[in-house]
């Protein structure tokens, strides 16, 4: 049975003074303002698509590549992993970074790599954005 996730964002005014409110509608579990601003001026106090879909992809990736360890016989034991999504005005989004710590007891560097980078292929939300180049960088943590 497929899952279907809701959000929604109210806009008002142009694209550079307008401003928005994006929800999470299926979690209720929170609005964030967003606006050009923030997309073009780091620390601007509102979020971004980019930031959402960072976020989105940490996630989604960390669940996959437990799931991949687990399927290895070598579960986890913690997954911390940073996404950082390049947004250049003008042109769009133009790279993502998948940076990943884990700690795995068992595990040789060179399948925790291969699991690694399976685990990039398969999350959800990397085949959704297939069409940006991702890289990996996975460490074996002790």
């Amino acid at each position: 049975m497929a899952v279907v996730s809701n959000a929604s964002t109210a806009w008002t005014g142009d694209l550079f003074n307008g401003s928005g409110r994006t929800t999470f509608d299926t979690s209720g579990l929170g609005t964030f303002d967003v606006s050009w601003k923030a997309r073009t001026e780091p620390g601007a106090g509102t979020t971004t698509p980019e930031e959402l879909i960072a976020a989105a992809h940490a996630s989604c990736f960390s669940m996959a590549f437990s799931n991949e360890l687990a399927s290895n016989g070598t579960p986890p034991e913690s997954v911390n992993t940073a996404a950082e999504v390049t947004f250049e005005p003008g042109t769009g989004i133009t790279g993502i970074a998948l940076t990943v710590s884990a700690v795995v007891v068992g595990i040789s560097e060179e399948d925790f790599q291969r699991i690694a980078a399976a685990a990039k292929e398969g999350c959800p939300v990397s085949g959704a954005l297939r069409a940006t180049p991702i890289t990996l960088s996975a460490t074996l943590a002790a």
